[in-house]
């Protein structure tokens, strides 16, 4: 039995554990965004230093076909005494981890642990409990939608709803956290959290780092001959991810008749690998080789990207902050100028931090910038 079987036949066995043997209809399953399904110990050694309890959760969320998914996640939850209202909440949004079940953070922790361990820990010792999101289909059924902003903004605040219902130290009040894959799942997420939230969250303001800004454009001339040399593995990866991912969001398209029988192959396997193994085996290949027609000759290309990994220019209610590394090769500082520029332009509330360091460099080093700035969102 694969990985994703067992997913579903968990999925099912969990929703039987909650509502009772046998399992219930489809139509009798309370899918409510943020209703938790199951509550398990998280593994001791994904503990984030400060923390005092942590619990790996399933809930409730919604798919990118707009109904309701399934997710996991977990959340931590500082050492000390929750203050008057309870613990204000990070919502995390990880960064690239991969595509495949076993990729999922809650099961084998960050891609990048030194980094991500100390700069989570950093919250925790703020005060802030964190809950972070697996995304749907990264450890449940399907396949994580790679780059689609609406559903991880789903997730996201899903996730803040599903923990506070396990515990009640936790407060309503809470700000989005990202960096990369999860800075533009931040910066979305900030443009629908009070939408999605409702009345039970108090939303106040979102951090995003290494954001993947306006990467829809650089999809548009994709086809034969796009890309003819090798380029940085990172950068193949994501782009393998983002054609996995538009794939499984758009059904509809037949995004493999735009791919060569070695493209499918490629895009295929990047789904059962995790972001550093993928790397290693991807390293060297031509991207133009991988199809066999031109993705312009998709009707209304742009409009369906836009939708599907666009990050919005406008809407915002609450302040946002991006920080960006100058010497990030991941995801390159003009996404980050050009989307502030985007939203200055359109009166939203941003304010840019640049670093002189790379993608992981940024995330480390805007945390003395952007701490006081969440500071002042609580106060």
């Amino acid at each position: 039995m694969s990985i994703r079987h067992r997913s579903l036949v968990l999925a099912l066995l969990l929703c039987a554990s909650v509502l009772g043997a046998p399992v219930a209809a489809a139509d009798e399953v309370d899918t409510t965004p943020g209703t938790v399904v199951a509550v398990e110990e998280l593994a001791p050694q994904l503990w984030l230093p400060g923390t005092a309890e942590a619990k790996r959760i399933t809930y409730w969320t919604i798919g990118s076909d707009g109904r309701p998914a399934l997710s996991t996640g977990a959340y931590f939850v500082p050492e000390g005494t929750a203050p008057e209202g309870g613990w204000p909440v990070i919502g995390w949004a990880h960064g690239t981890s991969g595509l495949d079940d076993h990729c999922a953070p809650s099961l084998i922790g960050p891609t990048y642990p030194e980094r991500d361990r100390q700069y989570l820990a950093g919250w925790l010792g703020q005060g802030y409990a964190i809950a972070a999101s697996d995304y749907v289909g990264l450890g449940t059924p399907g396949l994580m939608p790679y780059l689609d902003g609406k559903t991880t903004a789903h997730n996201v605040v899903d996730s803040v709803k599903a923990s506070r219902a396990i515990d009640d130290s936790l407060s309503n009040k809470w700000v989005v956290v990202g960096q990369s894959q999860g800075g533009g799942a931040a910066i979305t997420t900030a443009r629908y959290a009070t939408e999605f939230g409702g009345p039970e969250l108090d939303y106040r303001g979102a951090v995003g780092t290494g954001v993947p800004a306006n990467i829809e454009l650089a999809l548009l001339p994709a086809g034969p001959g796009y890309l003819p040399v090798p380029i940085n593995e990172g950068l193949t990866t994501y782009a393998l991810y983002i054609v996995s991912g538009f794939r499984t969001a758009h059904p509809e398209i037949d995004v493999d008749s735009y791919l060569t029988e070695e493209g499918k192959r490629i895009v295929d396997r990047a789904e059962t690998l995790c972001v550093a193994e993928a790397e290693k085996e991807f390293d060297g290949i031509v991207t133009g080789d991988l199809f066999a027609k031109p993705l312009s000759e998709i009707p209304n290309l742009y409009g369906l990207l836009n939708d599907y990994m666009g990050i919005p220019v406008d809407g915002y209610d609450r302040p946002v902050f991006i920080g960006q590394g100058l010497y990030d090769t991941d995801v390159p500082v003009i996404s980050a100028l050009s989307l502030v520029a985007q939203m200055k332009l359109n009166g939203q509330d941003v304010t840019l931090h640049t670093y002189p360091t790379d993608h992981s460099g940024a995330l480390l080093q805007s945390q003395a910038d952007s701490i006081p700035f969440v500071q002042r969102l609580f106060q």
